[in-house]
Formats: C-alpha cells, sequence, structure tokens
C-alpha cells in the first residue's frame, strides 16, 4: 500500500512540474514579434517651455523616441527598425518635422520600411512645477525654472508623453497608451543643483540616455515617463498582426562560402532570415507575344542571411551545395 502511495504522490509530482514546465514556455517571448518603427515624438506643444530651458531650440522629441526605442528593445515584445533608415526614408519622401505625428503621414513611411506597425507620439508636457514659499502663505507657479521675488522656490519636474501604434496599410490606430513621470528629487533649477548642464547651444537634438542629462530633475522625470509609456505598450504587442512579406532576388555573387544577393533591408531581410535558392530550368513563353508567362525551377538549397544592409545580404549555406550567380531566391519571412 505505501508503494502505491509513493508512486501516486510521484505521478502527482511529475504532472505539477509538466504544468509548470508549459505555464513557463506559454511566458516566453513570441517566436515571430512583430517588427515596428518609432517616428520621431512632435513637440511642438511644448517648444516654447523647452526653448526656454535650454537657451535654444532642442528636438526633444527625437531624444524621447531614441530612449523610447532603447527601452522597448530591453524589454524584449518588439524588433525595432534601425534610425538610419527611418530619417532616409523620410528625407527621400520629402516629409517634414511636422508630419511625424500623423497617422497616413506614418502608414505610408511604414509601408516602405517594410514593417509591421508603426509608433508616433507628441509630448504633452515638459518642464517643471515650481512651488514659491512665501511669508504668509505659498504660491503653486507651472512653467519656467522659478525665479526673483523673496522667498525660496522649489522646482519638481514633470513629463507627459501619449504614443499611437498604427496599422501601415489601413492607417488605423490599434493602440494609444500614454506615460508620465516626476522627479523623486526638487531642486532650484531643472538641472537639480542650480548648475549649468546644457552646452548644445545652436539647436538640434540631445541624447536623453547620457548620464549627465539622466542626473538631472527634468532628466529623472524623462526616464520615468518614457519607462511608464514602454510598460504599457509592451502588451500592444499582440494587437498587431505580423506580416507575411514574400522575398524575391537573385544572387548577385558568390565568393567562398559568402553568398551576396542583390536585395537587402528596403526588401524586408533581416539577419536571420532563411531562403530557398531557385534555378530555372526552362521558360515557358506565350506563342502569342513571346513574352515569358512561367518559369520552371529546381530548388537548389537554402541560404541564411548573416549581414544585411539597405541593397544586399550577404548568406550562408544551410543545406545544398553548387550555388551559381543568377540563381533566384525566395521565401516567406516574417
Amino acid at each position: 500500500m505505501r508503494k502505491l502511495v509513493v508512486v501516486a504522490t510521484l505521478a502527482l509530482l511529475s504532472a505539477a512540474s509538466s504544468l509548470m514546465a508549459q505555464d513557463t514556455a506559454g511566458q516566453a517571448a513570441p517566436a515571430h514579434k512583430p517588427r515596428i518603427a518609432v517616428m520621431d515624438f512632435d513637440y511642438a506643444t511644448v517648444r516654447t517651455s523647452t526653448s526656454a530651458l535650454f537657451g535654444t531650440d532642442v528636438d526633444v522629441g527625437n531624444g524621447i523616441a531614441r530612449l523610447l526605442e532603447e527601452n522597448l528593445v530591453k524589454d524584449g515584445r518588439y524588433t525595432l527598425i534601425d534610425r538610419k533608415m527611418i530619417d532616409k526614408v523620410m528625407a527621400e519622401q520629402n516629409f517634414s518635422n511636422s508630419d511625424r505625428a500623423d497617422p497616413m503621414t506614418a502608414a505610408k513611411i511604414g509601408k516602405l520600411l517594410s514593417v509591421d506597425a508603426i509608433l508616433v507620439g507628441s509630448i504633452t508636457e515638459f518642464g517643471n512645477e515650481t512651488k514659491k514659499t512665501n511669508i504668509g502663505g505659498g504660491m503653486w507657479k507651472w512653467g519656467g525654472n522659478g525665479g526673483g521675488g523673496f522667498g525660496k522656490s522649489n522646482t519638481k519636474a514633470h513629463v507627459g508623453i501619449t504614443a499611437k501604434l498604427v496599422n501601415i496599410d489601413t492607417g488605423e490606430i490599434i493602440a494609444v497608451e500614454d506615460g508620465s513621470g516626476a522627479s523623486q528629487r526638487g531642486g532650484l533649477s531643472m538641472g537639480g543643483n542650480g548648475n549649468s548642464w546644457w552646452h548644445g547651444g545652436g539647436g538640434g537634438n540631445i541624447d536623453m540616455g547620457a548620464s549627465d542629462f539622466q542626473e538631472t530633475i527634468i532628466g529623472e522625470a524623462t526616464k520615468a515617463a518614457v519607462t511608464d509609456l514602454s510598460t504599457k505598450l509592451d502588451p500592444d504587442s499582440g494587437k498587431i498582426g505580423v506580416r507575411t512579406v514574400v522575398v524575391e532576388g537573385i544572387i548577385a555573387g558568390i565568393s567562398g562560402s559568402q553568398i551576396v544577393l542583390n536585395i537587402g533591408t528596403r526588401a524586408g531581410i533581416k539577419v536571420g532570415d532563411q531562403f530557398n535558392v531557385l534555378r530555372v530550368t526552362s521558360e515557358i513563353k506565350d506563342p502569342t507575344t513571346g513574352q515569358v508567362i512561367r518559369r520552371l525551377t529546381n530548388t537548389v538549397g537554402v541560404i541564411k542571411a548573416t549581414d544585411v544592409d539597405e541593397v544586399s545580404a550577404v548568406c550562408t549555406p544551410v543545406s545544398g551545395t553548387d550555388f551559381k550567380t543568377g540563381d533566384r531566391i525566395k521565401t516567406v519571412v516574417q
């Protein structure tokens, strides 16, 4: 009897372990993460206050976007496209910064980038709340860095941002999330200790991931707002349908084990994608027009992308041999 009890107990423990393993596996990141592009955030609403803060016009929308990209990559729910590609497409298509928060413009850019969705956003608050203590009572003031008068000012920084995930086929907004952050510390200036920390003069972008910025109270609030937003965006990855992209190209050259294709990231290729290599055995032509209506092929093997730029990809063999320049490649990549 005791033996039966032991066997039954072991069976229950085994079943429990199996269920726990299944549950852990269920929490794993999806095999195919949605591929998105993050546009620079629109900062028109806070442009006046940021210019006063930095002493010049600084593109805080670009800084927010870069910081958000870093967070989303670390969270592991999305695949992020390289920012240089976004800037290049924006320039080629003559899109202005004023278009950065427009869902329809974003959808057009998303199609050119071959992403599953595109994220647009805006900065709704970027400044400070100043509490000035005077004899006989207190006074709250929103805006600048405090200043003048009799008494002592204590500043806390606040940042608010909002983001939209956009379907690139329809321009439909898939999800909307807000992020907000406030500094845990206060000080006499947005720099925390009254010291000058911004030396950008002449405008441009700002590295919000830099330690000297994040050590300021406005940097502390910015980091908190972006963290809040990225945490809220993580579950939204499940709302994005991963697009099926059919990729076709030609082997442009071979050097040893390196096989170079005539297509790259513009066609939707990324490192790790695999391709069937096809060799044309015959072409069927329309007897009346002479146009090729069908190419018959044999599969030579499979290759895998190891290095990719905009217009080409370097691959190595996975299976098969005797690959030749001119062989066609075709696959379905996620």
